[in-house]
């Protein structure tokens, strides 16, 4: 079934929403005030999806993708866009999950850096990336996206020789884990077998064949836990170096994160600050700057011993324990001891904050709280309970980390 259609706005995941005759269908690749020809693809009962057959009437805002595998890899979705357009669509997208909770958020602000050449964390499959809607791999020789650490082991080692499986690639001139005169690019790989799953790297030597660095493996402090050498990384940010495990969660556009971080951890000062969900205590090295004493909770230990080295030396304390029973059974009696919390940074998952961290902070009367998400519904859904409990939402920015993507991070800040 083929419908003209008039493409209306752009929705949550990139794809621009019409109706066919009461009925809405989600078009990818669309832009708002698009006149298209689409073909019916889905029939999905309360809504249709649908493909561009040809672009009748194009958005001021359409332009000519910049890379060879668009439309086919699984990364970028929103490379048919003029870059500053993107900012202002996804802008409009934060903005309307707020809305939808009654909450009115005024100018938002953008926190942005360059729209190509900012991703150093990859995930590659087979030696390639997943295609689009399917397990098929794409064998990429560059992507425009990537940080050029990235695309000199792309070009150096050919498709049919890279690792098998999935491995993890964090690539940066901002490590300082690896001397100067070697590649910045850390690589580690998952193998997985029937009986266990194991961590390794390929091998200890770059893509030119020089020789990486030994790093010496830390002392344990949580049972069950340690350092992985394979995976050690240290970039620098702001002036700090920051530890990580690259299999682990870390930022991949290092250039806003460093933007960020002072939006997240400036302005605010005392004596406590709690850092819930804190990774690996990025957000912390740097209020330990501006606090007497930084309170970590964090529930995957192996990022804690992380944290723990690059808080060394600093006043601080650790929990690793999931914020859902960091509040429920040491939150009070804790609290309690130090006199309270002057401020606190969350930085939930996509899920949003937990339940029970939820109605802690509602109730907690911390004066100020800074929130970063990276998922606007639940983020709007979390403002929502802490507005409902008094506090006042100061101001509203986007974290704009992937560009050519619908990709959505932000940072709140309350104040009570």
């Amino acid at each position: 079934m083929t419908e003209t259609i008039i493409t209306e706005k752009m929705v949550f995941g990139g794809d621009c929403i019409a109706k066919i005759d009461g009925k809405t269908v989600f078009v990818p690749y669309s832009i708002p005030g698009e006149k298209l020809k689409i073909e019916i693809t889905q029939d999905c009962g309360d809504f249709y999806r649908g493909k561009i057959l040809e672009v009748l009437e194009p958005s001021p805002d359409r332009v000519m993708p910049f890379c060879s595998y668009y439309g086919r890899c699984g990364g970028c979705n929103l490379q048919h866009i003029d870059s500053s357009a993107q900012q202002k669509y996804r802008t409009q997208i934060l903005k309307d999950a707020f809305l939808r909770e009654g909450i009115e958020t005024g100018d938002i602000e953008v926190i942005s850096g360059a729209s190509k050449g900012y991703r150093s964390r990859f995930q590659f499959h087979d030696g390639g990336l997943m295609e689009k809607f399917s397990n098929n791999i794409v064998p990429i020789e560059n992507c425009p996206c990537a940080e050029e650490e990235i695309n000199h082991y792309l070009r150096e080692i050919p498709f049919d020789q890279r690792p098998e499986g999935r491995v993890h690639v964090f690539g940066s001139d901002k490590i300082t884990s690896v001397p100067d005169g070697y590649d910045k690019l850390i690589i580690a790989e998952e193998i997985h077998t029937a009986a266990k799953k194991e961590t390794v790297r390929k091998s200890d030597r770059t893509p030119t064949g020089r020789k990486l660095p030994k790093v010496k493996k830390i002392q344990k402090r949580f049972a069950g836990t340690s350092i992985n050498p394979s995976n050690f990384c240290t970039v620098e940010l702001n002036g700090k170096k920051i530890s990580f495990d690259v299999q682990g969660f870390f930022q991949s556009n290092l250039e806003v994160l460093e933007k960020t971080i002072p939006y997240v951890t400036g302005g605010i000062s005392g004596k406590n600050v709690l850092d819930m969900y804190a990774g690996a205590g990025t957000f912390s090295v740097f209020l330990a700057d501006n606090f007497e004493k930084v309170t970590l909770v964090e529930h995957n230990r192996d990022a804690i011993v992380y944290a723990e080295q690059n808080l060394a030396g600093r006043k601080h304390e650790s929990f690793g324990l999931s914020g859902e029973v960091w509040t429920k059974y040491h939150a009070e009696k804790y609290t309690s001891s130090i006199g309270g919390f002057d401020a606190a940074v969350i930085d939930p998952p996509r899920s949003g904050m937990e339940k029970s961290v939820c109605q802690w902070l509602c109730s907690s009367g911390i004066p100020h709280i800074r929130s970063v998400s990276c998922n606007a519904a639940t983020h709007a859904r979390d403002a929502k309970f802490l507005i409902r409990a008094g506090y006042r939402l100061s101001k509203l920015y986007l974290l704009d980390f992937y560009p050519q993507t619908c990709h959505i991070e932000s940072l709140a800040w309350f104040e009570k």
